[in-house]
């Protein structure tokens, strides 16, 4: 209650109270909304590893149901746990390569990319990931030489488990990774550990470690030297419009026809399986009808167009999403063995007791491989994505239209020479290929050159500062030196140390059990 002073003012305590209340209970508010934050921030870490690790207990438990109680079942749901631990690094870390040129350049978004790639990889596995793969990857170990398939199936878990750890750190670090080189390094190991250094075909892994030069080298010459057509033909032209109608029409049937000779000898193995002359043949009519058909839906899309760059830039970005669509498709296909080829050997060593070279694959094995990229993907795929697309070099759709080529192109002309490459060296390979080729083009164009002495002639000029001078120019760096140090030694030490970490494993289990 309210009291008042001998001249008459009213003084209220409870006011008093509630000025010195105020203070404290922003405070307090503050303090509430602070923790509310760190624990958002807190969850948000934890839900990508959660999600993982309820995925792994799926895979294990979908695997206990579907093979029944039999003898040994543990170790196929062991297996099936760590074939889905590897499906998520593949996802996490080779995807990216399909779809981070797109996304670099613009032409998808990040959740576009996400979405298109995590369909197709799924699609590429489950309606094209044959029906028979390998039990030791790339022939590298002979199967005959293991003892028993007891050792066998502790040397697969060896392999499995190693090469996706190993990926799993590559993807920590941001590089990114051969997951084949992974799981042959995981296999090389194990079979020494298992059988002595005897076992493994050194031939076979010269002809491997020989991919590591050949893929990106060739890879980054192919993606350069379509890089350089465009440069002279398209976009240092006077009448920028005209020559795309030109030449852009058979860019993208050259575009249309590798990338059909890269699905039917790479991608639809299991529904067909032509041979090279039938390959060349279609490729050809494919060539023919694009080229048809694109140049009048050019000329149309160009019209009212400016005669600047970023009109170019239109014209590409349908068919880079439609290239990012079909290498993901391939990769599927491809790839999704890397993670299901040891757990079906695995199956196939329990349920019949013998040691095979090449195994049949149950449809809930594609499955856990097809989901477990998919939701790599997404949970850590996009840190790799935006790795390629966005932070080795500056993309935009012309020379994220020259990686995707090159690494179709590659693919069928190491499939043709019988050369075993990787697809992740040749899209990484064909990234610092196009930046490399821009920071050498920067430095010897004579239209840069002639830029610059227009500048240093008029310093008053609006762009002055944009170009300074020749030592400005020949200082540019257009490809980050840390990133190519670190992929390059990545791609160097990943069979080794794969292989190392495996044969620890190895003798790990076989010490313990």
């Amino acid at each position: 209650m309210a009291s008042s002073d001998p001249s008459g003012n009213t003084n209220s305590s409870s006011s008093d109270d509630m000025k010195l209340a105020k203070p404290s209970l922003d405070k307090d508010l503050s303090k509430i909304v602070t923790m509310e934050e760190a624990t958002r921030s807190i969850s948000q870490h934890l839900f990508a590893p959660g999600l993982a690790i309820l995925f792994l207990a799926v895979a294990g438990g979908f695997a206990s149901i579907l093979i029944g109680a039999q003898p040994n079942a543990v170790y196929i749901i062991v297996a099936a746990t760590l074939g889905g631990y590897m499906a998520l690094n593949i996802g996490a870390n080779d995807v990216a390569n399909n779809v981070g040129p797109a996304v670099g350049s613009r032409a998808l978004t990040m959740t576009g990319a996400l979405i298109i790639a995590a369909v197709f990889e799924s699609a590429g596995a489950l309606l094209a990931g044959g029906d028979v793969v390998s039990t030791i990857s790339k022939g590298i170990i002979d199967p005959s030489l293991v003892p028993d398939s007891q050792t066998f199936i502790w040397a697969m878990m060896a392999a499995l488990l190693s090469s996706a750890l190993w990926v799993n750190l590559a993807t920590y670090i941001g590089a990114p990774v051969s997951t084949t080189h992974s799981v042959v390094g995981g296999v090389m190991g194990a079979g020494i550990a298992a059988v002595g250094f005897g076992a493994v075909n050194w031939f076979t892994m010269s002809k491997i470690a020989a991919s590591w030069v050949i893929s990106p080298v060739l890879g980054g010459v192919i993606a350069a030297l379509f890089l350089a057509f465009i440069k002279s033909n398209i976009i240092y032209r006077d009448d920028k419009i005209a020559a795309a109608r030109r030449w852009v029409p058979m860019l993208l049937a050259i575009m249309a026809t590798a990338f059909s000779c890269y699905l039917m000898m790479k991608g639809l193995k299991k529904i067909w399986k032509p041979d090279y002359a039938t390959v060349a043949m279609i490729g050809v009519a494919i060539f023919v009808g694009s080229y048809a058909l694109l140049k009048p839906v050019i000329r149309k899309q160009s019209e009212g167009m400016e005669n600047r760059n970023q009109s170019l830039r239109e014209l590409f970005h349908l068919p880079l999403i439609f290239s990012a669509a079909l290498l993901s498709f391939a990769h599927g296909a491809n790839d999704v063995a890397n993670a299901v080829g040891p757990l079906a050997a695995v199956l196939h060593a329990v349920e019949s007791g013998d040691i095979a070279a090449k195994v049949s694959i149950p449809i809930w094995v594609m499955i856990i491989g097809a989901i477990g990229i998919s939701l790599g993907l997404f949970l850590y795929g996009p840190k790799l994505i935006r790795m390629v697309g966005e932070q080795i070099t500056k993309m935009n759709p012309m020379r994220a239209y020259c990686v995707a080529l090159s690494a179709a192109i590659t693919v069928i002309m190491a499939s043709a020479l019988g050369l075993p490459v990787s697809s992740t060296h040749i899209a990484v390979g064909a990234v610092f290929g196009v930046g490399f080729f821009r920071e050498y083009y920067t430095k010897k164009s004579k239209r840069r050159r002639q830029y610059v002495r227009q500048h240093e002639r008029h310093p008053e000029s609006e762009h002055e500062g944009v170009v300074s001078d020749r030592e400005e120019i020949g200082r540019r760096k257009l490809v980050r030196r840390s990133h190519f140090t670190t992929i390059i030694a990545a791609w160097v030490i990943t069979v080794p140390a794969a292989a190392l970490l495996s044969a620890s494993i190895f003798f790990v289990i076989t010490f313990v059990l």
